[in-house]
C-alpha cells in the first residue's frame, strides 16, 4: 500500500484494497449476451438455475430496463440494497465502485436471500452484452472498466454462450479483452446445447473456439462446459450423458472455490504487487527524464511516444518480465492528463519492502493457509442445483459403467454370462480354468491397448493364481465392455462385481 500510494498506483490501475476484499466470500461473475424475447434473460436464467429460486430484483422479459449489475448474496431475509447505499457499506467489498458515478450506481444493486448456495459463494450478474444496433446506445458509464474491476476481485469468470447464438459482438469482444491478466479465472459455458444435434454441436463448438481464439490471446485452450444449464426438458437427448458429465465438472469447479479462496486472494495480491513495482519503475523513470525548467511539455510528449522503448529499457535494467507491464496504449492515454513534474523519484526502501514480502512473507502465508486447510473440514458449495447431482439415482454416473448393479442382489455379470460361457469353453479350459495365453487370444480381439487389458486382467484374476475360471473370465469380458462403452475402470474391484464363488462368507458371531 505505501508503494501504491507513493506512485499514484490507484489513479492508473486499481483502487486500494480494503478489509472486505480479503474477508468476503468467493464471487462468481457471469457475463453473457442480452437475449431475445424467446430466450428471456440468459444470465438471470443461469443464476436461477444454480440457486433454484427467484431472487429479489430478478426480472425476466425482453424489456431493455434490465441493464443492471446484481450482486446476489446471502441474507437472513429477502431484500434489495440499491447501489448508492451498497457502496457505503464497509462490510461489503463494493465501496470503491463509487468512482463510476450515479450512472452506474443506479444500475447496481445487491439482492439478498437465505439460499444455501449463497452461504458459500456470491454471484455477480452482469447486464446482457449488447449486439447489433443496441451497441450504439450509451450505458452512461464505462462498462468494460466495471467488468475489469470485478474481474480483479472475483474467483471465477463465466462467459455464457448459446449453442445457436455464437456471435461475439464488438461489446462482448471488448468485455473479454477487459479480463486481460485474469485468464486463469475464465471458464466458458456453451448453454442450450440440447437444441442442436450432435453434428451441429461439433460445428458450433469448433466455431466458438475459433472465435474465442481471436479475442483471448493465450496459448492455453479455455475450458468449455457443454450442456443445458436451465431447468427445461432436453429437446435432444442423444448427448444426455455428455451434458451430465459436463454439468458435474462445472459444479465441481464452482464447489471448490471456497476451499481455494485464500490462495486465490494471495495470488491476486502477488500479481498486484508485481504490477505496483513495475508502475513505480515507470513513474520514477519519467520523473528522472523531465527537465527542471524549460521544455517540459515537449519532453512529456516525447516520453509518452517513447513508452514502448522505455518498457524494453526497464525490462533489461531491472530484469522484469514483459508480462508484468501494463498495456502500453492504456498507459499512454492515462499519462496524457498527468503532470510529470509531480511524480516521485525512485525510493529503494519501498521497492525492497515489496521484494521482501514476495520473497519471504508470501511463503509464510502459504504455509499458514496449508495448515489452516488441513485442520478444517473441506468447505464445499451446497444447496440449489449442486445438491441435485450429489446423491440418489439421478447423480452423475449412478447405475452406469462400473456402478451398474451396485444396488442389486444378483451379480450384474450374470445376465450376460451364458454368452461369455460359450466363448470360455471354446478356449479349452483345464480343470475349469484357462491360462493367461488362452485368455489373451480372446481379450486382444477387443483392440484395447495392452496397458488397459493388463489392468482388466489384474482386476478379473480375483484369486491371483494367473488363471481365470468361468466367472473370472465373464468378469473380464464385462470390464472390457465397460471400457468399450466409454467408462473408466476402477482402481480396485468393487464388492458388487466380485464373482459369487470368490466372495468371502459372512462371519457369524458364536
Amino acid at each position: 500500500l505505501p508503494l501504491e500510494e507513493h506512485y499514484r498506483f490507484h489513479e492508473f490501475h486499481s483502487p486500494a484494497l480494503e478489509e472486505a476484499d480479503f474477508e468476503n466470500k468467493p464471487m462468481v461473475l457471469l457475463v453473457g449476451h442480452s437475449q431475445s424475447f424467446i430466450l428471456l434473460l440468459y444470465v438471470f436464467s443461469i443464476s436461477r438455475y444454480l440457486l433454484e429460486q427467484d431472487f429479489p430484483g430478478m426480472r425476466i422479459g425482453p424489456e431493455p430496463t434490465t441493464d443492471s449489475f446484481i450482486a446476489v448474496m446471502y441474507g437472513d431475509s429477502e431484500g434489495n440494497v440499491p447501489g448508492n447505499a451498497l457502496v457505503v457499506d464497509p462490510k461489503k467489498p463494493f465501496r470503491k465502485l463509487s468512482r463510476f458515478g450515479n450512472a452506474f450506481l443506479n444500475r447496481f444493486m445487491c439482492s439478498q436471500l437465505p439460499n444455501q448456495v449463497l452461504k458459500s459463494i456470491s454471484i455477480i450478474d452482469s447486464p446482457g452484452i449488447l449486439s447489433g444496433e443496441k451497441q450504439r446506445i450509451s450505458r452512461g458509464y464505462d462498462f468494460c472498466q466495471v467488468l475489469q474491476w470485478f474481474a480483479e476481485r472475483v474467483d471465477r469468470i463465466i462467459l455464457l454462450f448459446d449453442a445457436h447464438k455464437l456471435d461475439i459482438s464488438d461489446e462482448f469482444s471488448e468485455a473479454i479483452k477487459s479480463f486481460r491478466g485474469q485468464d486463469d479465472k475464465i471458464r466458458v459455458v456453451l448453454n442450450k446445447a440440447d437444441q442442436v444435434d450432435t453434428q451441429q454441436l461439433m460445428r458450433v463448438y469448433g466455431a466458438l473456439m475459433w472465435s474465442l481464439g481471436k479475442v483471448i490471446n493465450t496459448p492455453e485452450v479455455l475450458r468449455v462446459y457443454i450442456g443445458s444449464f436451465w431447468a427445461h426438458p432436453l429437446r435432444n437427448t442423444e448427448n444426455r450423458r455428455l451434458f451430465e458429465a459436463e454439468a458435474q465438472d462445472l459444479f465441481k469447479d464452482i464447489q471448490s472455490l471456497p476451499q481455494k479462496a485464500a490462495v486465490r486472494k494471495l495470488n491476486d495480491l502477488i500479481k498486484r504487487a508485481r504490477l505496483a513495482k513495475v508502475h513505480a519503475y515507470i513513474i520514477s523513470y519519467l520523473k528522472k527524464e523531465m527537465p527542471s525548467v524549460f521544455g517540459k511539455e515537449n519532453k512529456k510528449k516525447e516520453l509518452i511516444s517513447r513508452l514502448p522503448e522505455i518498457y524494453i529499457q526497464l525490462q533489461r535494467e531491472y530484469h522484469i518480465s514483459a508480462g508484468d507491464f501494463p498495456e502500453v496504449n492504456k498507459m499512454q492515454e492515462l499519462l496524457e492528463t498527468c503532470d510529470f513534474t509531480k511524480f516521485h523519484s525512485l525510493k529503494p526502501k519501498l521497492i525492497e519492502a515489496v521484494d521482501n514480502m514476495l520473497a519471504n512473507k508470501i511463503a509464510s502465508l502459504m504455509s499458514l493457509i496449508s495448515q489452516e486447510e488441513s485442520n478444517m473440514p473441506t468447505e464445499m458449495v451446497h444447496g440449489g442445483a449442486f445438491d441435485g447431482t450429489m446423491a440418489g439415482p439421478f447423480g452423475h454416473g449412478y447405475g452406469e459403467g462400473v456402478k451398474e448393479g451396485a444396488d442389486e442382489d444378483e451379480w450384474v455379470v450374470a445376465k450376460d454370462k451364458p454368452a461369455y460361457d460359450e466363448i470360455f469353453y471354446t478356449l479349452s479350459p483345464i480343470n475349469g480354468k484357462i491360462s493367461g495365453i488362452s485368455a489373451k487370444k480372446e481379450m486382444v480381439t477387443s483392440k484395447l491397448p495392452n496397458s488397459v487389458l493388463g489392468k482388466i486382467w489384474k482386476l478379473a484374476d480375483c484369486d491371483g493364481d494367473g488363471m481365470l475360471d468361468d466367472e473370472e473370465f465373464a468378469l473380464a469380458k464385462h470390464l472390457i465392455k465397460i471400457k468399450l462403452d466409454g467408462y473408466e475402470l476402477p482402481g480396485t474391484l468393487p464388492s458388487h462385481l466380485v464373482p459369487p464363488s470368490h466372495r468371502k462368507p459372512l462371519q457369524t458371531a458364536e
